[in-house]
C-alpha cells in the first residue's frame, strides 16, 4: 500500500455518512460494561457450581466487584445477565419470570440492587420462539415483554435471534425497537440480526441497523483463545470499507466481548484485543470471573488512555491500513483535531511468532499525518516508560517501534496546536527516529 493510499484511506475514515441513530439518546460512545456470556455460558447447577451458576448471586457479586475493583470507576457501568436466567414457562398472565430458585427475589429485586450500585442493568432474550438455551422468547408477545423491561427498570436489552426466521429479522427488530421507543424509559438496544444474516449470506441492512439498534453483533460469537479474537480483527478488517460507516454516536459495530482475564489469552494477547477493540470503536464489555482477574489484565482492562481512545466523542470507527512483514496496523482518527488535522490512534499488532520482538520502522507521513504543525506521541501502553512520550515531532519523523510476538505498540498521536515557525525551540527539538520498545 502507497502513502497516497493511506491518504484516501484516512480520508474515507473521517468523511461518513450522516446517519441516525435509534431515537433514545443513549450510546453516544460505545457501552462498557459485564456481559455474563462467554464465562459463564448456561451454568444452572447451583448445587455443584455455587459461585459461578447463573443466579442473582453471580450478578450481585460481579455488580459489587465492578465498583469495589475500581472497574466502575473508569467506564463499565452495564452489567449485563445473559441467556438462562429464565424460567422455562411464563406466569399464568403470560409475562417472562425469572427462575424462582436461581432467583428468589426476582429480576427487579436484582435491577434495584445494581441501581443502588451506581450501575445501570441489562437484560437478555431472542427474538424468536425460545432462547438459543431453549428458554422462552419474546416472539408473539414482544409488546408485553417490552413492558415489562420497563417495569423491572432495565437499561440494556440485548436480542438474540435463534429459533426465529431470519429473513424477518429485520421487520422483527424494527417493530421491538419501536417498543422499546414507546415505553418512555432509556433502553439501549443491542441487536444480533446481521448476524445470522450475514452468516446465511444475506444482504444486511445496515441503513436500517444504525437507526434502529444502539449496536449490533456482526458476527459469530467470541471464544477464549487468539485464534478467535484475531478471526474476529481479520473479519472486521475484510468488512471495514462498508461497515465502518454505519458506525458512530449512537449505534456501533459489535465484534463480541472482551475475554481479556480469562484462560486464554497472555497479557500481551490481551494488550492486542484491548488495543483492536478501542481502534474499531467497539463495546467494552468485558466476560471474566471479575474476582480471579490478575493484576497485570486488570490493568490492561482499566487503562485510561486506551479507553480514552475507545470512548473518543468523534466516534469514527478505524480500520486496518497496513500489512507488512506480518505485522498489522490499525489506525484511527481522534480528538483534538487542529485546523483540520486530527490525532490519531495506531496499534501495530504483530502476527508473528519467530520468538523476538520485531522492529518495524515506517514514517509518520506514511501513515498519512501530514500537519505542518506536527504532532506528540504516547505509548498507551508504556506510558510511564518511553523518553519519548508527549516529545514533538515533524511529519518527517520515523517511528520504530519492537514488538513482542502476538504483541502490539499502541500509539496516540496527537496533532499539535504548535507551529514551528512560530516555536522554534520546541521544533529543534524534534527528533527524526523514535523509538518505542
Amino acid at each position: 500500500m502507497t502513502s497516497g493510499t493511506v491518504v484516501l484511506c484516512l480520508v474515507s475514515l473521517a468523511v461518513l455518512h450522516e446517519i441516525h441513530g435509534l431515537d433514545n439518546g443513549l450510546a453516544l460512545t460505545p457501552p462498557m460494561g459485564w456481559l455474563a456470556w462467554q464465562r459463564y455460558r448456561c451454568i444452572t447447577d447451583c448445587d455443584t457450581y455455587p459461585d459461578e451458576c447463573v443466579s442473582e448471586k453471580l450478578f450481585k457479586n460481579a455488580a459489587d466487584l465492578l465498583v469495589s475493583e475500581g472497574y466502575a470507576e473508569v467506564g463499565y457501568q452495564y452489567l449485563i445477565v445473559d441467556d438462562c436466567w429464565l424460567s422455562h414457562n411464563r406466569s399464568a398472565d403470560g409475562k417472562l419470570q425469572a427462575d424462582e430458585k436461581r432467583f428468589p427475589s426476582g429480576i427487579k429485586a436484582l435491577s434495584d440492587y445494581v441501581h443502588a450500585k451506581g450501575l445501570k442493568f441489562g437484560l437478555y432474550q431472542d427474538w424468536g420462539k425460545k432462547t438459543c438455551a431453549g428458554y422462552p422468547g419474546v416472539l408473539g408477545s414482544e409488546e408485553l415483554d417490552v413492558k415489562t423491561f420497563a417495569e423491572w427498570e432495565v437499561d440494556y436489552v440485548k436480542l438474540d435471534g435463534c429459533y426465529s426466521n431470519v429473513r424477518d429479522m429485520d421487520k422483527g427488530y424494527v417493530e421491538f425497537s419501536q417498543h422499546l421507543n414507546k415505553t418512555g424509559r432509556p433502553m439501549v438496544f443491542s441487536c444480533s440480526w446481521p448476524a445470522y444474516q450475514e452468516d446465511k449470506g444475506m444482504l444486511v441492512n445496515y441503513t436500517a441497523l444504525a437507526k434502529y439498534c444502539n449496536l449490533w453483533r456482526n458476527s459469530g460469537d467470541i471464544d477464549d483463545s487468539w485464534s478467535s479474537v484475531m478471526d474476529i480483527a481479520d473479519y472486521f478488517a475484510l468488512k471495514q470499507e462498508f461497515w465502518a460507516q454505519y458506525a458512530g454516536p449512537g449505534h456501533w459495530n459489535d465484534p463480541d466481548m472482551l475475554v481479556i482475564g480469562n484462560f486464554g489469552l497472555t497479557v500481551d494477547q490481551s494488550k492486542v484485543q484491548m488495543s483492536i477493540w478501542a481502534i474499531l470503536a467497539a463495546p467494552l464489555l468485558m466476560s471474566n470471573k471479575l474476582s480471579d482477574v490478575r493484576p497485570e489484565f486488570k490493568e490492561i482492562l482499566q487503562n485510561k488512555e486506551v479507553i480514552r481512545i475507545n470512548q473518543d466523542a468523534l466516534g469514527i470507527q478505524g480500520k486496518r491500513v497496513f500489512r507488512d512483514k506480518r505485522i498489522d496496523i490499525w489506525l484511527r482518527p481522534v480528538e483534538p483535531v487542529h485546523l483540520g488535522h486530527y490525532s490519531y490512534a495506531v496499534a501495530f499488532v504483530s502476527r508473528r511468532s519467530d520468538g523476538a520482538p520485531f522492529a518495524y520502522r515506517i514514517s509518520l507521513a506514511d501513515l498519512g499525518m501530514n500537519s505542518s504543525n506536527g504532532y506528540t506521541i504516547t505509548n498507551l501502553f508504556e506510558k510511564n516508560k518511553s523518553p519519548y512520550n508527549n516529545a514533538y515531532f515533524t511529519q518527517k519523523s520515523f517511528l520504530r517501534v519492537r514488538v513482542n510476538p502476538s504483541g502490539v505498540v499502541f500509539l496516540r498521536v496527537n496533532a499539535s496546536p504548535i507551529n514551528p515557525d512560530i516555536d522554534r525551540d520546541n521544533a529543534n527539538n524534534a527528533t527524526n527516529n523514535v523509538v518505542f520498545i
